[in-house]
């Protein structure tokens, strides 16, 4: 029998009524049961399976997609939050002769630990895990093959959006950091079971290997900051008052060397009326704002950060670009550039 985390629950005489609240039940958790078998075969020729290869699922509700998988692979591992749900598909299995090929886990994946090692993704997600569990995926270690996802046809276009393009968006930059994305095929609402209210579209996600050399943390927060009224300038975005202290705390703690002493540098939004926060920072040639007692105040500290993110900006010549303009190419470039002005973004 296959394998779950949790007791199977017990039968309900009313057979009708069961699945009418099955489907109920599980439409709570954002979960459209994909019900056209000819798109449920495309996503799994178009996964390539291996008879080798252990397949993630996630949200198998009553197992159409499920009992198409097993077959072709050496395992599947299935999430499920609902509990009928994991006794529907086990039941399937089974009467396929397959159940020892299946392991349910029962519970929310974005939840869980690190996943279980897996080859292929291929799923029909619950729309309101979409960009959690695509990132939980993509940095997944050791790396899978592909994943096939069906998802929110607006959530797809984002995916793979380019600059300039409306929907581009951190998502996208993000996405494409750390993949390849492709889509696959348009999916009409009416072939789900209850249908959702928008249109649907299978995507293909290929992890990039091995992965940019890079801090993610780093990227994240970076981008976040050029994003975030994306039809400014990175200038204007980057020199807002709340972006420049957070560097000047980050350009503190990652610059031991200049710190002869410890002292915090609080947040802005703590400091008490009336009084400036201070770091002692080593005297040297190139810093002409500090005092000659060798102390540099808080307002003075980020007065060096923003000049040295001006000096970044214009130097590459993105100091009047846009964050919906620049490629993933053009961030690393940025980020570079950052660091080796000592300023860092976690």
């Amino acid at each position: 029998m296959g394998k779950v985390s949790a007791k199977k629950p017990k039968g309900v005489k009313d057979k009708t009524g069961f699945k009418q609240s099955m489907r109920l039940e599980h439409a709570k958790f954002g979960q459209h049961l994909l019900k056209n078998p000819l798109i449920v075969d495309g996503m799994v020729e178009r996964a390539a399976l291996r008879s080798t290869d252990t397949v993630l699922e996630v949200g198998p509700g009553t197992g159409n997609l499920t009992i198409k998988l097993l077959p072709k692979a050496k395992k599947v591992i299935a999430y499920e939050v609902d509990q009928r749900m994991v006794a529907e598909v086990i039941k399937r299995a089974r009467n396929a002769g397959m159940e020892r090929k299946l392991e349910v886990i029962v519970g929310d994946i974005c939840k869980s630990g690190d996943l279980p090692p897996f080859d292929i993704c291929v799923a029909n997600i619950p729309y309101q895990i979409s960009s959690p569990l695509v990132f939980k995926l993509l940095l997944h270690r050791p790396a899978f093959r592909c994943a096939i996802l069906m998802v929110q046809r607006e959530f797809a276009q984002r995916l793979v959006a380019q600059p300039g393009d409306k929907l581009y968006c951190r998502l996208s930059i993000n996405t494409q950091l750390l993949s390849k994305v492709e889509h696959l095929i348009k999916v009409g609402k009416n072939n789900f079971r209850p249908p959702p209210k928008v249109d649907s579209s299978v995507i293909r996600i290929e992890p990039r290997f091995p992965p940019p050399p890079l801090n993610f943390g780093e990227w994240d927060a970076l981008t976040r900051i050029a994003f975030s009224r994306k039809n400014k300038t990175l200038l204007a975005n980057f020199k807002t008052a709340a972006v420049i202290a957070s560097l000047s705390r980050n350009y503190a703690s990652t610059n031991p060397h200049l710190i002869q002493s410890s002292v915090s540098v609080v947040p802005a939004q703590t400091h008490q009326v009336g009084h400036t926060p201070k770091v002692l920072i080593k005297p040297t040639p190139s810093s002409s704002n500090e005092k000659s007692s060798g102390f540099m105040d808080f307002q003075q500290l980020e007065k060096l950060v923003m000049d040295k993110v001006e000096k970044v900006l214009f130097s590459i010549k993105f100091n009047d670009k846009r964050a919906r303009s620049l490629d993933v190419d053009d961030f690393i470039k940025l980020l570079v550039e950052f660091n080796k002005e000592g300023i860092h973004f976690v």
